[in-house]
C-alpha cells in the first residue's frame, strides 16, 4: 500500500536496510509496481528515491522438479548498476529486462535464464520451463540453443 511504501522508501533513503515482499513475476514488474501506486504527480520523485536507494531485486518463483517430489526456486536477480539507476530515473522499466539479460557480469540474471539454468541441469522439465517462462519466445530459442551447444560437445 501506498503509506507502506513511503515509509520503506524513507527509511532506506535515511541509511536503514529494508526488505520488503511484493508479488510480481520479474524485476521491472517490481519497478513499475512501486511506481505506480502513487500519484502522477509523485512519480518522478519516487523514481529518484528507488534509484538512489535501492541495492537489488529478487524475484522468485517454486517450480516443480523433474521427479515430481518437489519444488525448486527460480531467481530473478537486478542489482543496482549505473544503467539499471540511471532506467529507473528516466521511467524506462521495459528496458531494464534487457539490463538484467545482459548484465551477468554484475550478478543478474533473468527469471528466464534461471529456468534455462535449471533445465540444462535436469532439476526442471520443459514443460515447466514452458510454463513458467516470462517470454515464451526467447526460452524456445534459448532452449534451442544449449541443445545445439550439447550436440557439439
Amino acid at each position: 500500500d501506498l503509506e507502506s511504501i513511503s515509509i520503506a522508501l524513507t527509511a532506506a533513503e535515511t541509511g536503514h536496510l529494508v526488505f520488503s515482499t511484493l508479488h510480481t513475476q520479474t524485476a521491472p514488474l517490481t519497478i513499475s509496481r512501486i511506481v505506480d501506486i502513487f500519484s502522477d504527480e509523485k512519480r518522478q520523485q519516487v523514481r529518484q528515491q528507488l534509484a538512489n536507494s535501492l541495492r537489488a531485486v529478487i524475484s522468485q518463483q517454486l517450480v516443480p522438479t523433474v521427479d515430481g517430489e518437489g519444488r525448486v526456486v527460480a531467481l530473478e536477480y537486478m542489482v543496482d548498476t549505473p544503467a539499471v539507476r540511471n532506467l529507473i530515473r528516466e521511467g524506462k522499466d521495459h528496458q531494464l529486462y534487457n539490463t538484467i539479460q545482459t548484465g551477468h557480469a554484475h550478478g543478474m540474471q533473468t527469471m528466464d535464464q534461471s529456468l534455462i539454468k535449471l533445465f540444462n541441469q535436469g532439476t526442471i522439465s520443459r514443460n515447466s520451463v514452458l510454463e513458467y517462462c516470462i517470454d515464451r519466445q526467447e526460452v524456445e530459442r534459448l532452449m534451442r540453443q544449449s541443445t545445439m551447444n550439447y550436440r557439439n560437445i
